[in-house]
C-alpha cells in the first residue's frame, strides 16, 4: 500500500540462475580419475621394484632363472637347491624343468637338493618333475638329495622318490602314497534348483563318464577303476619300489593305502632315509659329491612386471578354468582338508 491508501502488488521474480560450471566439474573429475589411476600404477611399480630387488640379490644365470646365495662357499663348488613348492601342477613342473637345465648347463654344482614343500598333484605333473630328476641324474651322474620341508605327500613323494636319498624334517608329513579322483555331480542343482536340463549327444554309451549330469553308477565306478585309478596307482608303487630296494613289493602295497606317516613312522618304514634338516641335506649332499666345501645356492623366477600386471584374478573365470572345474582330474594328492 502506497501513501495515498492503495494497494498494488510488487512484481517479484526470482533472478535468472547462475549457469553451473559443469566443465570445470568434468575437468576436475578427469584431473582426479588420473591421478588414482597415477597412484594404482606408482603402487604395483613400488611393489615390482621391490619385488625385484629381494629377487634381484642374486645373478640372473638365464631369462628363467635367478641363483641367489644362501651359503658362502668356494664358487667352483656349487650345491644347488630346487624348490618344488605348493600344489603340483603343469606351471611348477615347467619351472623345476627350467631349474634343472639350468643346472645341467653349470659344471660348478656337484650336487642337487630338490626342497619338496607340497601335498602332491596333478599326476602328469609330478611324473614330469620325477622323469626329469631321473634324466638329471642319468646325464650328469651327480647326486640328488630330496629334502622334505612341512609337508611332502602323495606327488610330493613320489618326486622324492628320483632322488637318491630322501631326508625329513622332525615334523614333517609324507606319504599319502594312492590316486584319488573326484567331481561334483551337478544334477538336481541344475534340474531341481534351476530348472535346467542338460541334454548330451555321444558317440558311445563310456564318453561321458564320469559326468558332472547325472550320479555315478558302480559300472562307472568299475570301470574308472580298472582304466584310470589301478593303473596310476600301480604306476605309484612300482615308483616307490625302484627307489626303496629294503622294501618288498608286498610291504610298500601295505604302506600304499593313502595313510600319512609322520617322519619317525617313514622312517621306522623306510620311506626316508633320515630325519633331519636343511644342514643335513647339505651335509649329506657333500658326502655324495666327495666334497668337504660348498657354496649353496638357490634358484627362483626373474620377476616379471607384465607377469605380475598380468597374473589373473583367483574368480577369473575362462574356458579352461570351467573345464578343470567340472571335470575328474586323477591326482596324486592329500586331499585332506582341501
Amino acid at each position: 500500500m502506497d501513501s495515498t491508501g492503495n494497494s498494488y502488488q510488487l512484481n517479484q521474480q526470482s533472478p535468472p540462475p547462475v549457469p553451473k560450471r559443469v566443465g570445470w566439474k568434468i575437468f576436475f573429475g578427469i584431473i582426479l580419475g588420473l591421478s588414482i589411476i597415477a597412484n594404482f600404477v606408482l603402487f604395483f611399480a613400488l611393489i615390482a621394484v621391490g619385488a625385484q630387488m629381494l629377487v634381484g640379490m642374486g645373478t640372473e644365470i638365464s631369462k628363467s632363472v635367478v641363483e641367489k646365495v644362501i651359503e658362502a662357499g668356494p664358487s667352483g663348488s656349487k650345491i644347488a637347491v630346487i624348490k618344488i613348492e605348493g600344489i603340483i601342477n603343469n606351471e611348477l613342473a615347467e619351472d623345476v624343468t627350467s631349474q634343472i637345465k639350468a643346472v645341467k648347463e653349470d659344471k660348478n654344482v656337484k650336487a642337487v637338493i630338490f626342497k619338496t614343500v607340497s601335498p602332491g598333484g596333478g599326476i602328469g605333473a609330478s611324473d614330469r618333475i620325477y622323469d626329469q630328476i631321473t634324466r638329471f641324474k642319468a646325464e650328469t651322474g651327480k647326486p640328488t638329495i630330496a629334502f622334505m620341508e612341512t609337508i611332502a605327500t602323495s606327488g610330493g613323494y613320489y618326486t622324492s622318490a628320483a632322488c637318491d636319498k630322501i631326508i625329513a624334517e622332525p615334523t614333517a608329513i609324507t606319504g599319502s602314497i594312492g590316486v584319488i579322483m573326484g567331481h561334483f555331480v551337478l544334477q538336481d542343482l541344475l534340474e531341481l534348483k534351476l530348472g535346467i536340463k542338460p541334454v548330451i549327444i555321444k558317440s558311445g554309451l563310456k564318453k561321458d563318464w564320469p559326468t558332472s549330469f547325472e550320479p555315478v553308477t558302480e559300472e562307472q565306478r568299475a570301470y574308472l577303476d580298472e582304466t584310470l585309478i589301478t593303473p596310476a596307482y600301480e604306476r605309484f608303487v612300482d615308483i616307490v619300489a625302484k627307489s626303496r630296494n629294503e622294501l618288498t613289493r608286498e610291504r610298500i602295497c601295505a604302506l600304499a593305502d593313502g595313510s600319512v606317516y609322520n617322519a619317525q613312522q617313514a622312517l621306522d618304514d623306510k620311506l626316508i632315509d633320515k630325519i633331519g634338516y636343511m644342514e643335513e641335506a647339505i651335509a649329506a649332499a657333500k658326502s655324495l659329491a666327495n666334497i668337504t666345501d660348498a657354496r649353496v645356492v638357490e634358484y627362483k623366477k626373474p620377476f616379471s612386471l607384465e607377469e605380475f600386471l598380468g597374473s589373473k584374478s583367483p574368480l577369473h573365470l575362462d574356458r579352461n578354468t570351467l573345464y578343470e572345474f567340472t571335470t575328474p582330474q586323477m591326482m596324486y594328492l592329500w586331499y585332506a582338508g582341501l
